[in-house]
This record gives C-alpha cells, structure tokens and sequence, in this order.
C-alpha cells in the first residue's frame, strides 16, 4: 500500500448530509456546546457529539473548554465547538492508518478478534443510537426507517426493503474491511444489533455478508417478539 493511500482526503472532500448541518450551524451559531448544536440541527445529542469529533478530527472545527468571566462554574467545564476557516484546517491527517494500526492490534493480540469487535460495536451502536420516548411502540417498518437513518449518519448508504435485508452500498471503512474482515465486519455488526436494542425495535441483526458485490453487504435480520416498554432499571 502506498504512501498515499495511507493519509485521509482533503479537508474539502464531500461531508455527509449530518455532518453538513453541523458544520453550518457551528459556522453561523458558533461556538457552540453538544447540546446547543443538537437543539439547532434536531439531532440527538449523541450523533451530534460524534459528528463534531469528525469535524474536529478532520480540522474543519475546534474544540475548546468554556471560561466564565466570574472564574468559572463548580465542576469540569463543558467543550464548546467552533468552526474553522479553510486556511486553518489545512494539513495532512492519517486517521486511515490509525485505523489500521488499531484494527491489527486488535486482530493480532486478542483470542477472539471478531467477538471483541462485535461486543464494541453492540456497545457504541447503543450509545450512538435515538432511543424512543418512554412506552413507544416502535413497529418493524419504523424500526427499519431509524436503522437506516442511524446507518447513514455515520456515514453509510443504507438502503432497507420488505425483506429485511439492509443493504449497505457504501462502506465508509471499506479499505480498512478488504484487509481485516474479521474486526471490522463484525463491528459493523454489532453496531446494528446494539441499535436496534437502544431502539427497543422488535428486530435482530442476524449476520452480515460482506462484499457480496465490490461495493455491497448485507445484513440480515429477522423478527423477534415485541420489545419491552423500557430497558430494566
């Protein structure tokens, strides 16, 4: 693998359609906390969070603690957000070798590289997740509609039909899958199954085939018995 291959694109290369509001809500609020940007874009605050660490991570943000005049608040102060300007942003980022640097750690020093995945994946799907109000009823095709919408704010292209077969036609982590499949799939995996459990949706992520064309998977679910009003306490 060259040089090349091995650093991200440009600052300037194509944002998604979340990470676009943020980053026109921080240019035109900003600087902005978590909340305030999610309360401007109507996103959650968890995807917002991450939305803003991508944007930071990519020099198009920047991220400071709040000061107070008065010498401050009693307790951590809070991260504000502010955008860049283009000359500001400039530089070379190699998050794609971070990547792999990890993924090969991971692959290489633990005794079940894909259930550590899995459980990674089942864990921040959770937390990155839209939970629904207290006693929603979420129903399948509802469920499916937030998967998708979950799937493509973190930067897939995920498309789902009646059969329950999401079809993922773009891997935002597609160079790093090809070279280490038995991490990254499975997070991706997980990623599902711990979505749809913070969505109390009455689906389970079965499995995921990968790559059954260049640049598609899919993943499998299947119908399970209603969901619970609320997680236990």
């Amino acid at each position: 693998m060259g040089e090349r291959e091995l650093v991200d694109g440009a600052p300037g290369a194509p944002l998604g359609a979340s990470r676009s509001a943020v980053l026109e809500v921080l240019r035109a609020f900003g600087p902005l906390g978590v909340r305030e940007a999610a309360e401007r874009t109507g996103l959650h605050p968890n995807t917002v969070r991450l939305h803003l660490d991508g944007l930071v991570g990519s020099g198009l943000a920047e991220r400071a603690a709040e000061r107070h005049a008065d010498g401050g608040r009693p307790g951590r102060p809070r991260a504000l957000y502010r955008a860049v300007r283009g000359d500001e942003g400039e530089g070379v980022r190699s998050y794609r070798l971070l990547a792999q640097i990890l993924t090969s750690l991971v692959a290489g020093t633990m005794d079940d590289p894909s259930g550590a995945a899995t459980e990674a994946g089942r864990v921040w799907g959770r937390y990155l997740a839209d939970p629904p109000a207290p006693f929603q009823k979420v129903g399948p095709g509802e469920a499916l509609a937030r998967l998708t919408a979950f799937l493509n704010g973190i930067g897939f292209d995920s498309r789902a039909g009646d059969d329950l077969v999401v079809r993922l036609v773009h891997c935002p982590f597609r160079e790093i899958a090809e070279g280490d499949r038995e991490v990254v799939c499975p997070l991706h995996l997980g990623l599902i199954q711990g979505a749809l459990a913070e969505m109390r949706a009455p689906l389970a992520a079965d499995r995921l085939e990968p790559f059954v064309e260049p640049h598609l998977c899919l993943a499998h679910l299947s119908r399970t018995e209603a969901a619970p009003d609320a997680p236990d306490a």
